[in-house]
């Protein structure tokens, strides 16, 4: 379903339209997901919500995912736009359709962790943690990836 457009952009959450090869091959280049595998990659975005951003001429631009139940809790995840379509408001018109799809409608906390992106979330209600002590966090080290 078409959620949003924007200059010609589609923003749309239909699963069968998201490119895998762009999406995967993206986000293995970002700091977040460099150290992991396309295994590992390809199964986050299959098992999560995904949302994709589309260029006029129909192809990947961007993405977005949403990991959660749906009702009480949210992690928004691996958002970005390609960087050619950089520079027009895509991120924050993507994010801002994310948060108001109607699978996430009354979403009591939505999370999402960010090195340098503030200002696309921020407008859109996204604040600092404020009784951090609360939150707790268990890391396992990645699984080696397997080499060709």
């Amino acid at each position: 379903m078409i959620l949003a457009t924007h200059a010609g952009y589609e923003v749309d959450d239909d699963q069968d339209r998201l490119d895998l090869d762009v999406i995967i091959g993206f986000l293995l280049t970002t700091y977040w997901s460099k150290h992991r595998s396309r295994e590992t990659v390809e199964r986050a975005v299959r098992r999560s919500f995904g949302v994709g951003l589309y260029e006029p001429g129909g192809a990947q631009a961007g993405f977005a995912r949403v990991v959660g139940d749906g009702t009480t809790f949210a992690w928004l995840a691996d958002v970005f736009v390609l960087p050619e379509h950089r520079g027009q408001g895509l991120a924050r018109v993507l994010v801002k359709a994310v948060l108001e799809h109607p699978d996430h409608a009354g979403v009591e906390r939505w999370m999402l962790a960010t090195l340098d992106a503030h200002e696309v979330y921020a407008p859109l209600g996204f604040g600092p943690i404020e009784s951090l002590d609360r939150y707790m966090v268990r890391q396992t080290p990645p699984r080696p990836t397997q080499q060709s």
